[in-house]
């Protein structure tokens, strides 16, 4: 038990100049106690800071009002549902269920919005392909946006991805 709160007591007296006859005369790198590693470099971020905040989405672009932003196909249950859901860039929300169709005009707030979720940069890593094989009742998403095209059944934790799917939902016939 003495010779570990010498060995703390060295360490930590260390960094302060004191040093040990068998030491005198080597270069001693100060570290720090606690951690046991090297001290952070001046004006430099200590490693418990938090990583930096990932960058804020920004709405995608619109090229003009017959651009297809997004388009979202549901199928699967044991009703055999299909449903699509495509906004365009003129902020009309085109939607298919069961042969109807219909058009409904998204306000200001929500075309900018669905452009919003669209724009986050998470979708860069989100796959192309996620499902559960052994699930054989769950509704298919499949979405096309920025040139992809993403299915799932929502088996994995995708953040934007679900969130994006549940703003694309709201829009579909009940």
């Amino acid at each position: 038990m003495a010779g570990v709160v010498v060995l703390v007591a060295a360490s930590v007296l260390g960094p302060v100049g004191c040093s040990s006859e068998e030491g005198a005369g080597s270069a001693v790198e100060p570290t720090d106690a606690a951690a046991g590693s090297p001290p952070a470099a001046s004006g430099s971020v200590p490693s418990s800071a938090p990583p930096p905040a990932s960058p804020t989405p920004s709405p995608v672009p619109v090229t003009g009002p017959d651009q297809k932003l997004v388009t979202m196909v549901v199928t699967g249950g044991f009703a055999g549902v299909r449903q699509e859901v495509t906004l365009r860039g003129d902020g009309t929300v085109h939607t298919a269920d069961k042969g109807g169709r219909a058009v409904r005009r998204t306000d200001a707030a929500q075309f900018t919005e669905l452009r919003t979720l669209l724009g986050d940069p998470a979708l860069d890593d989100v796959a192309d392909l996620t499902k559960n094989r052994e699930a054989a009742d769950l509704f298919q998403y499949t979405l096309r946006f920025d040139g992809r095209t993403v299915m799932t059944d929502r088996s994995a934790e995708e953040p934007a991805l679900d969130r994006l799917i549940e703003a694309l939902s709201a829009w579909l016939p009940k």
